[in-house]
């Protein structure tokens, strides 16, 4: 039972945890790093199509 009550009270307060706006603090907000690896590739895949539609 006491299991239960731990998954149950584990489910209805993950929503909390997800709120990423400085992970529940209003009006603060950061960056993790694998946000700025998903930015990086993001722009390294724009600058090799560039390169790519315009050589010759």
């Amino acid at each position: 039972m006491k299991t239960l009550l731990l998954a149950a009270a584990a489910a209805l307060t993950s929503p909390l945890v997800l709120a990423h706006e400085g992970h529940g603090l209003p009006g603060s907000s950061h960056w993790h790093a694998t946000d700025v690896v998903g930015l990086v590739l993001v722009l390294a895949l724009a600058a090799g199509a560039a390169w790519w539609i315009r050589r010759k």
